[in-house]
């Protein structure tokens, strides 16, 4: 045998004879040797190979937009597309933002779609992600359709074009794995004929990462079901180690071991540092003083709905292109909004976690978090938009005292505890139909979001099942995992402190994000703030600030009123159900600010807190909500003497009776009845117990059962109200579910009041 040694590219054109891969040699048989049948198969594997990887390079080249023969998949996403294609493999690839993962899943596709495969089903979290792909996958000639919330009256379009063969890549948003109808009817034939399936930002599937969805964890089922030999991809960029071997776990489950590819997370375009600055109003001033400066346009994260349009407003005040991009964006804002930052129409958008995952913009020029995500591993995965196609991005965290705070009020993701796991499943067995999750309510205290999120991990863990109509109880025995429940809850405590490790640590920023998701590789970027020196300019003008002070300072926002009384009501001996008559609701009202926002959420935060002490109202809120009650009064359909409507002035001012906080009740109304030159009519009796207080962040059904009975009209204040009839201001601390105020004004309305105007410091959410 004539043993040659040649680089592994070259094998098959350098051999003069029919190649034999053996590491990075290449062997033939001497002259009348016959070459062995082992041999043969080796020569057509390396030939295949070959051929292969030529055919996938240029799909990659129509993917990217390249002359043919100009692009090449780099050696890891080859390894992948050939684990897929070639060896029908399950593999996880765990590599940082901008990688190309998705180029390994539709070069995939498209090769497994030649040889006769059918369509790619993709599971991707997010309608911003599915847009960005779809457009993809068509540069390739690779025919994509989406399955979400958006586009419901395309579904049964969608499914035929997939029966026909029509669609060569289907994206399905997790969501819909809960759905009867598709979990049913549409999965089962989607598991039997799929090519490939991809589980995109798969670190959601594992309840030990910093994004656990419980839609996610279905996927588990559809694993077990593929046919033999039908390859699956997982992909993410922020899974530590545990979480990768989470996920290697499920995707392994029926076809054995997964092959997990995962490399170094280092971002080499990164330039991060952080801004530590007095307080919200130096932070808007600065970003209204810097925005300029930085590269191309970017995204504005802010840790709320409320931030992000409060930043918006005094952005565009001060002349930027900026749009809002939050949960309640309408779908067709959120479309224009990223077509306008991908033509670079906007400067940037001020989103929320909305955008946190998928966009795909590979000229994004910089990141910037006005206020601190509580995760490590989910900033280090919001900052990876950045950067992705351009040399350098920078990457700014400006960090507010309010942070933890806002953490404190979102942080009510716990599982719940085992006797209210217990009491759902009791209440599903012994009704004897299903159950939806509005009428669990009146069984469970339980706010709705934690209700439902319970609901999906159950059925996952197959003690519950969602069916036509709501849930039911399976019977199957069902344990209580308190330790990786506690685990998980202690998981999320020590994200926060690693927050907030980053933002005071003297190392590098890029490292201390690598380390977070145990990345070996992890060493010093030489870019960061900490490695080459602060290169971001701290000061903020003092114009600047005082006009971010103003802005922030003004006070008023609407408090929607309760329409509806909550499902269920009978089931707990209270007769309520239906729409609230509308001569028993209360009128819009007006708060001070959201508990949320970095305006008079942070005045009014401490002052609400549980802790807090109580005490007569300050007078710069007293100040402002008689501000927030003249803007009203001139407002369309207000009261003022020079108004719309002067006959709807209100005759009086009534207080709602505080058991945490009587004294800023009391003092806030009659403060507000005596600047308005209204007599303070008297504060409702409180008649129920203490456990009105405790019910505060409980579901609706629960609360207006703690609310129902624990209130009543006193003489005097009926009799005034019969005296003098006509519009009233009902005045509270605080109205976060918004039926304390629904069912003291139904009182009102029934002892003779016209109509109800609430006036409340602050408002939830």
């Amino acid at each position: 045998m004539v043993r040659i040694s040649l680089p592994a590219a070259r094998r098959y054109e350098a051999s003069p004879g029919p190649p034999c891969e053996a590491g990075n040699e290449v062997s033939r048989p001497s002259r009348g040797v016959k070459w062995p049948t082992v041999l043969v198969i080796g020569l057509h594997r390396g030939m295949d190979t070959l051929h292969l990887r030529a055919e996938a390079d240029a799909i990659l080249a129509e993917l990217v937009g390249a002359p043919e023969g100009s692009a090449r998949l780099r050696e890891d996403q080859w390894q992948a597309v050939e684990a897929l294609v070639r060896e029908r493999r399950r593999a996880l690839v765990v590599q940082r933002t901008g990688w190309g993962k998705s180029a390994v899943y539709f070069v995939a596709t498209a090769l497994l779609r030649r040889r006769g495969s059918g369509p790619t089903v993709i599971i991707s979290p997010l309608l911003a992600l599915m847009r960005n792909q779809v457009g993809s996958a068509a540069r390739a000639g690779i025919q994509a359709r989406t399955i979400n919330s958006a586009n419901p009256e395309e579904w049964d379009t969608i499914y035929q074009e997939v029966e026909r063969g029509e669609t060569d890549v289907l994206l399905v948003s997790p969501e819909r794995l809960n759905s009867v109808d598709f979990r049913d009817q549409v999965l089962p034939r989607l598991a039997a004929t799929t090519g490939l399936l991809v589980v995109d930002e798969a670190h959601c599937i594992s309840d030990w990462g910093h994004d656990f969805r419980p839609d996610y964890r279905r996927l588990r089922a559809m694993l077990a079901e593929l046919p033999a030999g039908v390859p699956v991809l997982a992909t993410t960029a922020t899974a530590n180690a545990r979480v990768t071997a989470d996920v290697a776990e499920q995707l392994g489950t029926g076809a054995g071991q997964a092959l997990v590819l995962r490399g170094p997370l280092e971002r080499e375009s990164l330039r991060l540092g952080v801004v530590r600055l007095p307080d919200a109003a130096h932070r808007l001033g600065w970003l209204a003083e810097h925005l300029g400066e930085l590269q191309g346009s970017g995204i504005i994260y802010t840790l709320t709905v409320a931030a992000a349009e409060e930043a918006t407003a005094f952005l565009r005040g001060r002349g930027f292109d900026v749009s809002s991009y939050t949960g309640k964006t309408e779908n067709a804002d959120r479309l224009q909004a990223e077509t306008d930052l991908q033509e670079n129409r906007v400067k940037a958008l001020v989103a929320t976690s909305a955008l946190g995952m998928g966009f795909d913009k590979p000229d994004l020029g910089f990141v910037v978090h006005l206020g601190s995500p509580s995760s490590p591993i989910a900033y280090y995965q919001q900052v990876g938009r950045a950067g992705r196609g351009v040399e350098h991005a920078d990457v700014l965290l400006l960090p507010g005292k309010e942070d933890e705070a806002i953490w404190r009020y979102f942080a009510d993701t716990a599982f719940p505890p085992e006797a209210q796991v217990r009491q759902t499943l009791a209440a599903l067995a012994d009704a004897g139909r299903p159950l939806s999750v509005p009428a669990l309510e009146a069984a469970v205290d339980l706010r709705r979001s934690r209700l439902e999120s319970m609901l999906k991990v159950l059925d996952v863990d197959g003690a519950v099942r969602r069916v036509k109509g709501g849930w039911t109880a399976t019977g199957a025995e069902w344990v209580y995992d308190a330790e990786r429940y506690a685990w998980v809850a202690e998981q999320r405590a020590a994200e926060q402190q690693a927050m907030r490790d980053y933002a005071s640590t003297a190392g590098c920023r890029m490292e201390f994000l690598r380390r977070q998701l145990d990345d070996e590789d992890a060493a010093p970027c030489g870019r960061c703030d900490n490695c080459a020196g602060p290169w971001a300019d701290a000061t903020v003008s003092a114009e600047v600030v005082t006009g971010a002070t103003k802005e922030l300072d003004r006070p008023g926002v609407e408090v929607e009123p309760r329409r509806m009384w909550p499902t269920g009501m009978a089931a707990l001996g209270i007769d309520l159900k239906g729409r609230i008559p509308a001569k028993e609701q209360c009128s819009t009202g007006r708060a001070l600010g959201r508990l949320s926002d970095i305006g008079w959420g942070n005045r009014l935060r401490p002052l609400l807190a549980e802790n807090a002490p109580d005490g007569p109202v300050p007078d710069d809120v007293l100040k402002a909500a008689v501000s927030v009650l003249a803007d009203w009064a001139r407002s369309p359909g207000g009261w003022a003497v020079d108004g719309p409507d002067a006959s709807a002035r209100p005759v009086g001012v009534v207080a709602v009776p505080s058991l945490a906080r009587p004294r800023l009740v009391g003092s806030l109304a009659e403060g507000i009845a005596a600047v308005g030159r209204l007599p303070f009519l008297g504060t409702l009796t409180h008649t129920g117990p203490d456990g009105v207080r405790a019910a505060r962040r409980s579901n609706s059904a629960q609360r207006v059962k703690a609310l129902s009975g624990a209130f009543a009209v006193p003489k005097d204040l009926a009799g005034a109200l019969a005296a003098s009839p006509g519009p009233v201001l009902l005045v509270d601390d605080c109205t976060e579910s918004g039926w304390t105020l629904a069912i003291a004004a139904r009182l009102l309305r029934r002892a003779g009041s016209g109509d109800v105007l609430p006036l409340v410091l602050a408002a939830g959410g």
